[in-house]
């Protein structure tokens, strides 16, 4: 195989060297228990906080405002079951139809349990109409969590303008902000969720570690009951080196994120302009004004994009057909379908999402290999055939 050409970002991201080279001690010479009497453990307390500290600074928030999870999954599930158990007379939840499989499998879990969920539709760019969703609140609805922008689109929701009308109406707001660090800002006083959620390995974090914001007097049960870890909001020995990690990969989001959009945007639109010049029949998915800069979803109609994933393996190309948690699913994504793709392209849809570390001899590779591609799976496929014919 030749050298691999990683552009599957949104499932996850390389360990930025200065995050590993801030983990290391922790797992060398730093291995005590934060939560031990003695200083060799009980000192790794200090390095939390000092973590926490510029968790906080990417949110532009308070530190007592940030809760460390193991992951985006707990995150979401820690929100959304934390305010639903500080509210145990208010039985609806409001989400839209192409959120993330952490908040969509849990409504449905939680349906099955007796709770409303009201799913919001979205049209054939991934845009949400806020009207419907100012229809949708009602008196008894404890949540609101929609998504601030899409995994397999890039599509950016208008967080602040949905935390308005969800404010107006006293109810609490949680947006999944998973795939936002780098590309959108997280600032809480600007976007006004009262809960946000991140993952550490979208972000050139570890796995392993995530962070929840719960903006400070926001009704919150734990979700993981245990030790006084977390000032009693998450029991669990604490994963220091995960933490630390996410820390500093924070701090970089920080310090790159102005010029990590640009490059992301040069990337994708690169990408994009060089596969509709070359190949016929092709839809690119999602806003193409309220995008993130990382993210390029393309159904190629007529053929497979499993068929396309494992040519494009063949030559070391790393890509997608949607979310990672779904990939092994026959199904065509539940996000493409909410916004109406084409029967004829919605199978053959490809995700590729870009990373700082990502140049243009890559995508340039990209598009020498892809156009072949495309065109010998067609040169099999029936349908493209009886398309050809038609025409």
């Amino acid at each position: 195989m030749s050298q691999i050409i990683y552009l599957d970002n949104n499932a996850t991201t390389a360990v930025a060297p200065e995050v590993l080279e801030a983990m290391l001690p922790y797992y060398r010479q730093a291995y005590g228990n934060p939560s031990s009497m003695h200083s060799f453990g009980g000192e790794l307390a200090h390095d939390i906080e000092q973590a926490r500290e510029k968790v906080a600074a990417l949110f532009n928030a308070q530190n007592t405002e940030i809760l460390f999870t193991s992951c985006g999954t707990e995150s979401d599930n820690a929100a959304i079951r934390g305010v639903l158990e500080a509210y145990p007379e208010k039985r609806h939840i409001i989400i839209t139809r192409v959120e993330h499989r952490a908040v969509l499998s849990l409504c449905h879990h939680l349906e099955n349990r007796g709770y409303r969920v009201t799913y919001l539709s979205v049209d054939r760019q991934g845009r949400l109409d806020l009207e419907q969703l100012r229809l949708a609140i009602q008196p008894d609805t404890a949540l609101v969590s929609i998504m601030y922008a899409n995994n397999e689109t890039g599509t950016v929701f208008p967080v602040d303008k949905i935390a308005e009308v969800v404010k107006e109406r006293g109810v609490i707001f949680h947006t999944d902000a998973v795939q936002a660090p780098g590309k959108l800002s997280l600032d809480t006083q600007r976007l006004h969720a009262d809960l946000i959620s991140i993952s550490g390995h979208k972000l050139h974090a570890p796995k392993g570690v995530g962070a929840l914001f719960i903006r400070r007097g926001t009704r919150f049960v734990p979700f993981l009951i245990g030790g006084h870890q977390e000032n009693g909001r998450r029991g669990g020995t604490e994963n220091v080196a995960g933490v630390v990690g996410l820390g500093r990969a924070c701090e970089l989001v920080l310090e790159h994120q102005s010029r990590e959009r640009e490059h992301l945007g040069r990337l994708r639109d690169r990408l994009e302009q060089g596969i509709v010049r070359q190949i016929p029949e092709v839809l690119i998915n999602g806003d193409p004004e309220h995008r993130t800069a990382s993210t390029s979803n393309v159904s190629f109609s007529y053929i497979e994009g499993e068929a396309i994933l494992l040519k494009l393996n063949e030559y070391g190309i790393c890509a997608s057909s949607g979310s990672a948690c779904t990939s092994g699913s026959l199904e065509p994504s539940h996000v493409l379908r909410a916004m109406g793709t084409p029967f004829t392209a919605i199978h053959g849809s490809i995700r590729f999402s870009f990373s700082r570390y990502n140049t243009e001899a890559e995508v340039d590779r990209v598009l020498e290999i892809l156009p072949k591609i495309i065109s010998g799976l067609r040169d099999m496929s029936p349908f493209w055939t009886q398309f050809k014919k038609k025409k």
